[in-house]
Order: C-alpha cells, then structure tokens, then sequence
C-alpha cells in the first residue's frame, strides 16, 4: 500500500479523496486515477478500475468487516474535510480494522465510517494486471451489426460510420439509447466478441447461437479480443480503447434462450470507446497499437 503521494489538489472532496485512496491501495501513480467531476464519479471509477479487471464490492456493515488488507472507508460529512452531504474517502486496514490513512487530514475516528468499499478482481482465479497479458494478434472484422433500440433486431451492415465519444451510427447507444447507456459510463461506443467464442458455444437446446443474437457489433475473427482491455487498437482506420470485458448478462440470455448466460462467460467479447472518427466495415483489420 503506498501512501505517500498528497490527494489532488482539484475536485470535490470525496473525489479527491476516493481517487488518493484507490492509488494508495492499487499502489499506482496518483495522477492515473480519475477525479470524475460530474454527479456520478462511481460509474467512472467503476469503469476504470474495470480496465484492470476490479470492481468495487460495497462493505455495508464495515464495523464488523475484518479483513486483513485494505479498503475504502467513507467518513460520514461531520468528518474533516467532508461537504455537506457528501462523504470523504479514507484507507481502513486490519482485524479488527481502523483507519492508516486519511488523505485530506483530519482525525475522524473509526466509528465515523458510515460505509466501505473493498477493491476485488471481477474473476479471482483468471485475474491478473493487464500489464502482463500477452499482446494480441492481428484479426479481422466478419460482421458488423447495430441495432436501432434498446431490444430491437440486431441488423446487419456492410459498413458503418464510427464516430469519437458516440460509438456507430444507427446503433441504440450512438443516442444514448441502449439498455445500459450512461453519460457517465465507458465502454459503451462499442462492442466486439471473437466469432472463434460463437462457435464454440452450444446451447442446452442443440442450437448455435447466430453471430447477431449475441448483440455485439463486431464479430471479429483471429484476434484474441479479452486481450485488448486496456490497450489502443485500430479497426480499419477507427482508433478505440478497449475498456472492459463485455460479459454475459440475464438481460442477453432474456433475448436469446437459457444457457448464453453461463456459455459466454469470459468470453462475451469487449467493451470499448471509439477515439477517432472512421468506417468500420467487414473484412478491415483488428490490430493492437504499440504501447
């Protein structure tokens, strides 16, 4: 754990001081982590911690919350530091735990903790830093297809225009209009899942899952797509930032039939933003930058 780097000088308390204790216990440069300034800097911070294959896990009773590493305690707002209304972030470690490190000061005691946040890996036996994942291969692009609402058909398309912070026109999330969309979410311009995945997987009835039945956009082919979470990597000439895994969810087995659910897991594709403006169309490369 590493707490010797100061909370961000800007933003407001609870994301100066959330984003200075994720650094601590991620033991990462300070200035890595997102100081989200809008009403929901959880989806933020969810979504980047989500690059490294973590997430957040709520601790609601966290006086009782022994566990012999650290977490995220948020003081009640009398603490030191705290807005009106708004808590502040500090570091709790131990069993029976307490506080090690406040980063904006103050002297708030344990019992001031009104509740807790444990950073864990989504997948614990498959977790590792993205850092060390091997670089992928170089694919190609077998399918494009966008959907015009949330629910609807997916439709098939030759090509689409891709566009920087919007995602592919005429898909239901290019307006912010998908199932999970969110102005502050990332990830969600874009979906792409390996064609190797959908033909591997037979569902419980005997059938083949179709390529548009698992809602991606991308049907790619000889490129391993898990390993471009958290690289840059160009589809034709469309840059995008591979932001997280795009499980399986009871939502999609809804749409399709019992047993996507369990048959896509780790292997329901990737969630990314388009960072420039392009054509994705069927038979352009899938190819990783250099870091």
């Amino acid at each position: 754990m590493r707490t010797d780097q100061p909370a961000p000088a800007d933003g407001r308390p609870l994301a100066r001081s959330m984003a200075a204790c994720l650094a601590a216990i991620l033991e990462v440069p300070a200035a890595d982590v997102p100081v989200p300034a809008g009403p929901d800097p959880w989806t933020v911070w969810r979504g980047w911690l989500a690059t490294r294959g973590l997430g957040l896990v709520e601790i609601r009773a966290p006086a009782g919350f022994n566990w012999p590493g650290p977490w995220v305690a948020l003081l009640g707002d009398e603490a030191d530091g705290a807005a009106a209304g708004e808590p502040v972030a500090a570091v709790a470690f131990g069993s029976p735990p307490g506080i090690v490190w406040r980063p904006l000061g103050g002297d708030a005691p344990f019992e001031a903790v009104v509740t807790g946040y444990a950073v864990a890996p989504h997948d614990v036996a498959l977790w590792v830093p993205a850092a060390t994942a091997a670089p992928p291969g170089a694919g190609r692009v077998e399918m494009v297809a966008v959907a015009p609402a949330a629910t609807a058909p997916m439709r098939i398309v030759e090509r689409v225009n891709a566009r920087a912070g919007r995602g592919l026109e005429g898909d239901r999330y290019f307006d912010g209009e998908g199932t999970f969309s969110n102005p502050a979410a990332r990830g969600v311009d874009l979906t792409l899942v390996a064609a190797e995945a959908l033909e591997a997987l037979t569902l419980p009835s005997g059938r083949r899952l179709p390529p548009e039945e698992a809602r991606r956009n991308v049907v790619t082919r000889g490129v391993d797509v898990n390993a471009l979470v958290g690289r840059r990597f160009r589809i034709g000439d469309v840059e995008c930032l591979g932001q997280r895994l795009c499980e399986p969810c009871a939502h999609l087995e809804r749409l399709t039939e019992p047993g996507t659910l369990r048959g896509l897991v780790h292997r329901g594709g990737l969630r990314a933003d388009v960072v420039g403006d392009g054509e994705i169309a069927v038979g352009a490369e899938v190819r990783a930058l250099e870091d």
